[in-house]
Order: C-alpha cells, then structure tokens, then sequence
C-alpha cells in the first residue's frame, strides 16, 4: 500500500493520503490519547511516541507532533501503522457515530438562522475544501453580535498561518457577502 504524505504550511503537522476513505461523512479530531477511545486506528497512531494529536478528514488524516519529535524518526512508524492498519480492513471507529457531525448542526434558537445559514454555507463550499487540501478543516461554532467563532482543525490548529488565513482570508471573504459579520475568532480546543 502506498501513502502519500503532504507538507502543511504548519511545520508541526503532515497529512497523510492513504488512497482510500477515511470518513465517510464529518471528520474526527482527537486531541490526545485518552479522547481517542473509539478510534483504533488513532489508539494505534497515538502509541507512537511524538504523537500529538490526530485529525481525520474524508481521504486524509492529518498528524502534529510534540515540537521536540524529529519527523525522519517518526513518519515511517506512522506510515507502517496506518498501512498496517487499512490492509486489516478493521473499521476506522468502534461505533458508526461521526464525532464532528453535531457540532456543525447546532445553532442556538436565539441565532438569526438566515445569517447562520449563509456563513455555514459559505465555509462549506469556499473555506473548507481549500483548507483541506493544507490538512486541516474549519468548522463552524455560533455566530454572536456579529463574530462568527470557528474551530480550527488539523494542520489549522496551531498553524503559524492559521492568524492570516482567519483574519485576511475568511473574514474578509465573510463580511464581504455578509455585511453582519464584524469579526472572526478562532475557538482553542
């Protein structure tokens, strides 16, 4: 099985490619270990020490490392874990449940949902295929008095460039179509 690995623009952070599916539907972000529970393929990947967190995107799954991890000692142990793992043909996830899912789907009654509706379209088909291609993803939080917040995901989170592409790239884009928006800020896992 051959994989692909992918730079990001954070130095932290490859995405692997394994040539196959990875979510079906949603994404999956584990931040350590213990929020891995039902996930053997990200127990598997975290039991490589430098690991530090874990993202699944559709056909990828992005991984950061510990700052003091040396990428040459540890990509071909994660690379054979993942090959190791797709050969099994073992599910990706112990239940069918998609973690992320629900967090894109709630929108508080006091929200305008016509605005809600707009910004969640907007980072659906112009923010977030184009941040998956760097390995990551962004997802929608609330919009409140005119700030939308977002969950930055994947190579996003911690991403040096993760202040620009928030400040120059989506909240102009968003407050260009919708005059409400005043601001973008990023929620920390």
């Amino acid at each position: 099985m051959f994989i692909q690995t992918e730079h990001t623009p954070n130095p932290s952070t490859l995405k692997f490619v394994p040539g196959k599916v990875v979510m079906k539907k949603g994404t999956a972000n584990f931040q350590n270990k213990e929020t891995a529970t039902n996930s053997p393929l990200a127990k598997k990947i975290f039991e490589i020490e430098g690991v530090k967190s874990i993202f699944f995107g559709s056909d990828f799954i992005t991984i950061t490392k510990i700052d003091t991890t040396e990428w040459e000692v540890i990509k071909p142990m994660i690379l054979g874990s993942i090959a190791d793992y797709f050969k099994s043909n073992n599910p990706i996830f112990d239940t069918n449940e998609n973690l992320d899912d629900t967090k894109q789907e709630e929108i508080p009654a006091n929200q305008d949902n016509k605005i809600v509706k707009q910004i969640k379209e907007l980072i659906e088909t112009r923010v977030r295929p184009a941040v998956a291609m760097d390995g990551g993803d962004i997802v929608f939080e609330k919009f409140d008095e005119g700030i939308v917040y977002l969950h930055m995901q994947g190579s996003c989170s911690g991403c040096p460039s993760s202040t620009a592409t928030l400040k120059n790239g989506i909240e102009n884009m968003l407050k260009h179509y919708i005059p409400e928006v005043i601001e973008v800020r990023p929620i920390n896992d």
